[in-house]
């Protein structure tokens, strides 16, 4: 076929996808059709190019119907589309092609035998990296990880022996143990993100060709919606595509929000999965409690190893604080040691702080470390601890104070005194946590976020004209207080 055919055919094809398609979904034909380039036309079937695996699964997902209607017109009944995904040449991999037929069977075929094109590598453009300062270029993409979270820092237990020793062997064979993913997961401050971290770091000691990159989650989104506003999505997607080892930190804060970052990433696990690429994952929630991701991405972080790290006995606790001790040059007594650890039994990241605080108490006022320096300090800062107040928390003291069971706030039920139970339990959780409209939502009955803020409404309107309202709300304050 001469080269005006194929491309007049696709020509056409552009013309009834822009005219479907219609003008208020003009961005959609921008971003996904007009990136198509037209190869070849076989008899029957064009062959066109797209620039990453997740652009044609996006077409498949959302256009697979329209593009075989709109093939069928122009070719006829027997009417075939065929995807070349070409990537870049940095990539360690080779271009796939994947036919789409007429009829609802889909099938990948062999680039080599089954598409006889020449590609120019030549022409393949250089993905931008997120992670660079605009104007500033860099050939290699800064891993941002913390030096100072290694594994030899990590302090074992019986707390968190199995994922310290899965770390350990994915660091050995990213990508290749049955840990993939590796999903790291307990309350506040007891070592998740450090020992994240130096599993990334262990596997840049051990593969230094390796590719490792630490993310947050928040970091994640936000890129994704630079990138969005930019028009340059396919290129994010694409450059976590060449990533070896990911770490993404903290992913419950998706939870509830950022329905399109999980769609691209669900796509980016796919990609780095398939190619034995590494993906470790953080939260303060297992898999299954993290209500809200989508339910596909979920079955995903299933897949390899779940890990929970337990709050550490008080013998890891004494061994932590001997660690730290020792990495800061500082000597301290036995009885010291012990009544931190024994006193301090929350969370790592308290008994540390404790620690930094005796420290500190004892080199600003010129005082030397004694066991009753350290019970004065000690015994204060655990009353002025506040404890970590969590929607599952308010929701208890809301039902205990009512007398219901805490399920009833999850109940469909339009009974008095459960409607206000949630829309207190609502309302405490907005005035206290620091989570979304849409989480609190979510954990009080699968509500949205416009439901959230009219409970808040609806309890400080009550609180001004309702006697008894009132009464019960500083009857609560006084409980979240304490």
């Amino acid at each position: 076929m001469i080269e005006e055919d194929y491309k007049r055919v696709w020509a056409e094809c552009l013309e009834v996808i822009k005219d479907t398609l219609g003008p208020e979904n003009r961005k959609a034909y921008d971003t996904w059709f007009i990136p198509i380039v037209p190869l070849q036309l076989d008899g029957s079937t064009l062959i066109v190019q797209v620039p990453s695996p997740f652009f044609y699964e996006y077409l498949e997902d959302h256009y697979l119907n329209l593009l075989k209607r709109v093939i069928r017109l122009q070719l006829g009944p027997n009417g075939m589309l065929k995807y070349s995904i070409v990537m870049d040449q940095t990539i360690p991999s080779e271009p796939i092609v994947t036919t789409v037929p007429s009829s609802n069977q889909r099938s990948v075929q062999n680039p080599v035998t089954d598409l006889p094109v020449n590609i120019n590598k030549e022409n393949a453009r250089v993905i931008p990296n997120p992670f660079v300062i605009p104007g500033i270029q860099k050939t290699r993409i800064p891993s941002q990880l913390s030096p100072n979270a290694t594994l030899e820092n990590f302090v074992e237990g019986d707390c968190n022996r199995l994922a310290r020793s899965a770390g350990y062997a994915v660091a050995e064979k990213p990508g290749i143990t049955s840990f993939n993913p590796l999903f790291l997961h307990s309350h506040v401050g007891l070592g998740k993100t450090h020992l994240a971290n130096a599993i990334g770091l262990k596997t840049k000691e051990l593969h230094p060709d390796k590719t490792v990159l630490y993310v947050t989650s928040e970091q994640f989104m936000q890129q994704y919606a630079e990138a969005g506003r930019a028009g340059n999505t396919n290129d994010f997607i694409h450059f976590y595509e060449m990533v070896d080892v990911l770490i993404i930190d903290d992913i419950q804060f998706w939870v509830g929000r950022g329905q399109r970052t999980q769609e691209a990433f669900f796509h980016i696990f796919n990609r780095l999965h398939q190619h034995n690429c590494q993906i470790i994952i953080t939260s303060d929630k297992a898999p299954g409690e993290l209500q809200g991701l989508e339910p596909r991405l979920i079955s995903r972080l299933k897949w390899g190893l779940n890990a929970d790290l337990q709050a550490p006995d008080v013998e890891t606790r004494k061994a932590i604080l001997r660690q730290k001790l020792t990495n800061d040059g500082i000597e301290m007594g036995d009885d010291i040691i012990e009544y931190i650890a024994y006193n301090i039994n929350t969370n790592v990241r308290e008994l540390e702080g404790a620690l930094i605080s005796l420290i500190a108490q004892s080199s600003l006022n010129h005082r030397q470390i004694t066991l009753d320096l350290t019970k004065q300090m000690i015994d204060k800062y655990v009353q002025s601890s506040s404890r970590e107040i969590t929607i599952d928390y308010i929701q208890k003291v809301v039902c205990d104070t009512l007398d219901l069971p805490v399920e009833a706030i999850q109940q469909t039920s339009r009974k008095r005194e459960i409607v206000q139970a949630r829309q207190l339990a609502m309302y405490f959780a907005k005035k206290i946590t620091k989570s979304s409209l849409a989480v609190i939502g979510m954990q009080c009955g699968n509500k949205d976020h416009a439901t959230v803020l009219h409970a808040c409404k609806t309890i400080e309107n009550l609180r001004q004209t309702d006697r008894f309202i009132r009464g019960l709300v500083d009857d609560l304050e006084k409980k979240f207080a304490e």
